[in-house]
């Protein structure tokens, strides 16, 4: 592949060029040059758009795709064509597929359909066999297959001595387990947060503490067997600052947040849609101020968009028989400007490699390129124009967002809109 970029503002700090305008020769999928004007030299393909900007490559921490078992909801090979117009170069993928990836031969379908692909997709190997919370699943021999971290997506790990004895043995080969921070017993049947507005609704509370309870005691188990932890999603001011006592103690952890978590407040579930039906809950705007804070000061790690593409036959039901879940690639960029700057934005969309085995290439010369394109100016309404997934169920349709994406260099691959 080569390619010679027109007049693109890079965005990337560890770069000789961070802040400036260039062109960038891209030879054999690296980058040969970067300078003003450079001339091309074979007739090589040019890319040239509008207040063009480029970055390095964006990960997401939690995406579902559905295949194997799911193909209805959205499968791999549109999974990546949506990751990749979306901005992203590598998203780490949930194992509620149909079978429950849970063998280093699951991992390895994963691996097999996503190669040769502009999206990097890196596989999450369920914690336990078929995601049930009771016995461990083959963590180690899934590892070898290219899985790079475990969690039973959504089911949070009830037996607190199952999850010790995971990452105690985890901690062997440097494994990372995922903890989801939900305490069910409390939570019940809740189907939004516990709260005022869900007395008012009619809808049973899921509370906060729910998930503050989970989180206590995943950090004090982390504590006792010095492993390696994650969490992801939280959605409280509470876990929030756990999270943060236990960074300044030295624990190994690091936590997601979902976009829609710092965007929306549970008075979004009066109209009943259930596109807003998401776990964990939206929660208070004292909460999304916490959580924003968190993002800023590092005490959250990655912003997720926590793809979950669900078929209409799943969400056009009564709020409470609908699942839980909304997409959220495509409109990942545009609502995150929405609550930060620009450089933070971009900050947030390439963090989180590294905890996931992923290497962070800067935009320099003799490196692989990988990278995004983007116009950050762009102002639009989000709707199903905006939407390349096989499903609909968009939580941010009707929202206006700030940026779009023109799509990724990755895998000597381009991909464009």
């Amino acid at each position: 592949m080569n390619i010679l970029i027109k007049s693109a503002t890079i965005l990337d700090a560890k770069s000789d060029f961070h802040n400036t305008t260039q062109d960038i020769l891209i030879e054999d999928g690296l980058i040969t040059k970067i300078g003003s004007k450079l001339k091309n030299p074979e007739n090589y393909q040019e890319i040239a758009f509008e207040n063009l900007h480029i970055s390095q490559g964006w990960f997401d921490s939690s995406v579902s795709f559905g295949e194997p078992g799911f193909e209805e909801r959205e499968n791999i090979a549109n999974g990546i064509k949506t990751a990749a117009l979306s901005g992203f170069t590598a998203v780490a993928l949930n194992p509620n597929t149909n079978p429950i990836i849970d063998t280093s031969a699951d991992v390895s379908f994963i691996k097999s359909k996503s190669a040769n692909s502009a999206v990097n997709v890196l596989p999450l190997g369920a914690l336990t066999r078929h995601s049930k919370g009771e016995d461990l699943a083959e963590l180690y021999d899934m590892m070898n297959a290219g899985a790079v971290a475990f969690y039973d997506y959504k089911s949070p790990i009830s037996n607190p001595n199952l999850l010790k004895i995971a990452l105690q043995y985890a901690s062997n080969f440097g494994g990372l387990v995922c903890s989801f921070p939900q305490e069910s017993k409390i939570s019940g049947l809740g189907v939004m947060n516990e709260n005022i507005t869900s007395t008012a609704l009619g809808l049973k509370g899921n509370p906060a503490l729910a998930e503050e309870l989970q989180v206590a005691r995943d950090l004090f188990l982390l504590e006792y067997t010095e492993g390696k932890l994650h969490i992801p999603t939280i959605s409280t001011a509470k876990s929030v600052a756990l999270i943060r006592d236990a960074k300044a103690k030295g624990l190994d952890i690091s936590c997601s947040v979902a976009i829609h978590n710092l965007y929306f407040t549970d008075d979004a579930l009066k109209g009943f849609d259930t596109n807003f039906k998401v776990k964990p809950p939206l929660r208070l705007q004292e909460d999304i101020d916490a959580l924003i804070d968190g993002v800023k000061d590092g005490t959250i790690d990655m912003v997720t968009s926590d793809h979950n593409p669900l078929d209409i036959e799943l969400k056009k039901v009564e709020f409470d028989h609908a699942e839980y879940g909304t997409i959220g690639l495509e409109s990942a960029f545009g609502a995150l400007q929405q609550k930060f700057t620009l450089k933070k934005t971009i900050d947030i969309l390439t963090k989180g490699k590294q905890r996931f085995g992923l290497d962070q290439a800067s935009i320099q010369i003799g490196n692989e390129i990988n990278a995004t394109l983007f116009n950050p100016n762009t102002k639009y309404t989000f709707s199903k124009e905006h939407i390349l997934s096989k499903s609909h169920n968009s939580i941010f349709k009707g929202e206006s967002l700030k940026g779009s994406v023109y799509g990724v260099i990755s895998n000597n691959i381009l991909a464009l809109k």
